[in-house]
């Protein structure tokens, strides 16, 4: 069992002692959500397998009580199989599954082109003694590319991801948390997305009006501000110029994804809405 409450994280951070890595992120927030203390092993990204005793050359790892637990997802079946007595992470296999699918579907529509968008950032903001490993790194995933060239024209490109992930704002707007009523891992590891975002991006990814502005501050302030680092930037302040696409829909939801038939009442909008569409492409 835990030591006085309290287990070992192994961290990757940057320069400002910000956590860098959204595994670690999403590791955070499901011990804190089993109600553990933290004690931090800071580090960057070289040196990990000295500080871990030769056991990973990547970061989570958690310690309990002598117990190495090594990769956030293993580590978050982990805690649930060893403190059953504790909040529970997930709920059953179908929340698995489902998790792995909206993790894996925000990595494709953020994370890869804001990853892009901030890798030069990444570099810098990143300890200094890390410089050289994360440029031979990253090049080599970028196939040979520079960082710097990576990096430039983002402001042609932020525009374009926002309006990308309306299918998760209307997630959201018909529910406080992914887990409902309170919120569970797929929130810890959906939010750890923006965590990562957060700690890169030196200009906004997000307008200041971004409906998802309230379960981001809401995530990030969970267990006392855990996602409130001081090393952290903001995620609101995209400024759109002429041409840029809308950042997201100001509409109201329509359909039968997003909206529940109890009778003619709840579907007029959509069937008008259709009709003036047929009218329309009738009088061309």
């Amino acid at each position: 069992m835990a030591r006085n409450n309290t287990l070992i994280l192994y961290d990757l951070q940057l320069a400002s002692g910000c956590t860098i890595s959204p595994f670690v992120w999403a590791t955070k927030y499901a011990l804190k959500h089993k109600g553990f203390e933290i004690e931090i092993v800071p580090g960057g990204f070289t040196g990990i397998m000295e500080r871990t005793g030769n056991r990973s050359e990547r970061l989570p790892a958690i310690v309990d009580d002598g117990r190495w637990v090594l990769d956030s997802w293993l580590i978050a079946e982990y805690l649930d199989e060893k403190y059953p007595d504790r909040p529970a992470l997930f709920e059953g296999e179908g929340m698995k599954v489902l998790t792995r699918f909206l993790e894996s579907w925000l990595w494709a529509t953020a994370i890869r082109p804001w990853f892009g968008c901030y890798i030069q950032d990444y570099r810098d903001l990143s300890l200094p003694q890390d410089h050289e490993y994360v440029t031979r790194t990253r090049e080599a995933m970028l196939g040979g590319r520079k960082l710097e060239e990576v990096q430039a024209g983002r402001e042609d490109r932020l525009p374009q991801v926002p309006p990308t992930l309306e299918p998760f704002r209307q997630l959201l707007r018909e529910n406080k948390w992914l887990g409902g009523s309170k919120p569970n891992y797929t929130d810890y590891r959906a939010l750890a997305v923006f965590l990562w975002t957060a700690s890169v991006a030196t200009t906004p990814p997000l307008t200041d009006d971004d409906p998802l502005r309230d379960w981001l501050d809401r995530g990030f302030d969970l267990y006392g501000g855990l996602g409130r680092h001081p090393g952290m930037h903001t995620l609101f302040g995209l400024k759109l110029r002429p041409g840029d696409p809308e950042p997201f829909s100001k509409a109201p939801p329509m359909g039968g994804l997003a909206t529940r038939n109890t009778g003619p009442a709840s579907t007029r909008a959509e069937t008008e809405m259709i009709n003036r569409a047929r009218a329309q492409a009738a009088a061309r």
